[in-house]
């Protein structure tokens, strides 16, 4: 099969197209960025832009979209909209102008909003964010190309908070905060988060290219659930940080420093860690239901456990406790 893959020199997306290569799969990368590690299958052009992409996908038999504004700091706002729904339309654009049949997705979990416990794939969608709506909506724009021909297949998979090898996102900067001995836990702890690991998530999306004609939508997180606290004490285990601060701020101050870091962010025209969206996010439960992944067959390569390993050894080798080799694990992802 040969692939067409919006937005693959990212994070995920390099993943994804070193699982397509040893797949033995033929593929593009269409992507602003060059691709480190195929720059001879990259092309490089602008989601936006229909006639960009109806080029690039001349010959081939499937989209896989990656590509997306996602960032929490994303200036100006629209530019969520006009990344992750006007991209969508220029893709189904440039599949029916190739007669491409077939389109995978990622779109989000946080189309369903915070503290919605394991919040399933028929739950009423209440996005808090311009991503969660923007993400939402482009999943309109697929199911409406989809359901325009019964030949079509459409595979919408909604990741939770992806983590993993050279990943610089949520779990990345809180194992940081952790390690520097600087961690200081907001709110009480006890919500819960589901997580993926990268290793798992791209070779389940590869494996939706094979997803039938129709419609699916899958939630996509590697169980067990973590509570905040107990993620902060395997990241300590894991790095020999017992010494850390034991020190907790109460939600509402810590909402309180977040505003003050955002009017910092605008006058200064700097970037902070801290803001009170991600302040929000950090202390709001947000779990998935995978009970459609699970009941699909799907094994996860890699347990939760080794994955933060795995990832811990990677990203913080000094800090990191020994650990056996990574071996890979076949046991089925629990609901």
């Amino acid at each position: 099969m040969k692939i067409l893959v919006v937005g693959g020199s990212g994070f995920i997306g390099t993943r994804l197209l070193e699982t397509l290569h040893e797949q033995g799969h033929q593929f593009t990368n269409f992507d602003r960025q060059l691709s480190p590690r195929f720059p001879d299958q990259t092309v490089r052009g602008d989601v936006r832009s229909a006639d960009e992409l109806t080029a690039a996908s001349v010959g081939h038999d499937a989209i896989i979209n990656l590509a997306a504004e996602h960032r929490d700091d994303v200036s100006p706002l629209s530019l969520y909209t006009e990344v992750n729904v006007g991209g969508a339309h220029a893709i189904v654009a440039a599949a029916e102008a190739n007669g491409i049949q077939r389109i995978v997705f990622t779109s989000t979990v946080a189309l369903y909003g915070l503290d919605k416990n394991n919040a399933a794939e028929d739950s009423v969608p209440e996005p808090f964010n311009e991503y969660g709506r923007s993400k939402l909506a482009a999943e309109g724009v697929f199911s409406e190309w989809a359901n325009a021909d019964v030949a079509r297949s459409l595979a919408i998979v909604r990741p939770s908070v992806v983590f993993g090898e050279g990943n610089r996102g949520n779990v990345y900067n809180l194992a940081k905060q952790v390690s520097s001995g600087r961690f200081i836990m907001v709110g009480k702890g006890d919500n819960k988060k589901s997580m993926a690991y990268v290793g798992n998530i791209v070779g389940y999306i590869a494996s939706r290219l094979d997803a039938p004609v129709g419609i699916e939508i899958r939630n996509f997180a590697d169980k067990p659930d973590l509570s905040t606290k107990d993620l902060i004490s395997i990241l300590r285990d894991e790095m020999n940080v017992h010494a850390a601060s034991n020190l907790r701020l109460p939600l509402g101050l810590g909402i309180v420093a977040g505003h003050i870091f955002d009017a910092a962010a605008k006058i200064t025209r700097r970037t902070f860690p801290i803001s009170a969206v991600r302040i929000r996010k950090f202390a709001a439960d947000t779990t998935v239901n995978t009970d459609r992944l699970r009941d699909s067959g799907y094994t996860a390569t890699y347990s939760l456990n080794e994955a933060l390993k795995r990832t811990l050894a990677s990203e913080f080798p000094a800090s990191s406790a020994p650990t056996s080799a990574a071996a890979p694990t076949n046991d089925r992802n629990p609901s």
